[in-house]
């Protein structure tokens, strides 16, 4: 149930970011450019959008920390597996287990170092420059997007470790259009 909850909390969260931007860009171009169309520029020419590009870029970066993190539950986040996928099966297990056991020590390092960092940053008056949002909130996406991926690399850990298989996404179709190559195990 929880991890339901979380998956469909991640989803709105990363459409959610990507429709808000996208309209926060769409409204800031037609106020730059909305002398050409008449009948809008009386609206749009007393609204303030200084701030639009901020938005978006913070917006931007908290969709990439919790995509990164839905790129691993999905089994699309980048990896090079050629030669992973080259090894019998016992060492490839072996190595995919390093693999994603490595990923929880540096994203769950990542979200501890950037918890102290948002926490320090918390203690401060740092305002962002156009948004004058307190920087803890903006920085907040590093702790945050960071141990929900380590969640998730721990997550598929685990599924491996019990199934021996790993979410593919699609991901593996692309080995079959790779002429000469021919994974062993590929079942996993």
């Amino acid at each position: 149930m929880f991890l339901k909850i979380l998956d469909r909390l991640e989803e709105i969260i990363i459409s959610g970011l990507i429709a808000g931007a996208t309209l926060v860009i769409f409204v800031a171009v037609l106020h730059r450019y909305g002398s050409a169309v008449p009948f809008l520029f009386p609206y749009l020419h007393d609204i303030d959008m200084t701030w639009a590009q901020e938005l978006c870029i913070y917006m931007f970066v908290w969709m990439a920390k919790f995509g990164a993190a839905y790129g691993v539950r999905q089994g699309v986040h980048v990896g090079v597996d050629v030669l992973v996928n080259r090894l019998g099966l016992g060492p490839r297990s072996k190595v995919i287990l390093f693999g994603l056991l490595s990923g929880v020590v540096f994203t769950g390092t990542i979200a501890v170092l950037g918890a102290s960092f948002v926490w320090d940053l918390s203690e401060t008056d740092s305002r962002s420059n156009d948004l004058e949002a307190p920087k803890w909130i903006v920085y907040l996406a590093i702790p945050l997007g960071s141990g929900l991926m380590c969640f998730r690399f721990l997550q598929v850990a685990w599924t491996f470790w019990r199934t021996g298989e790993i979410p593919h996404g699609g991901a593996h179709q692309a080995e079959a259009d790779v002429p000469g190559l021919h994974a062993q195990g590929a079942e996993l």
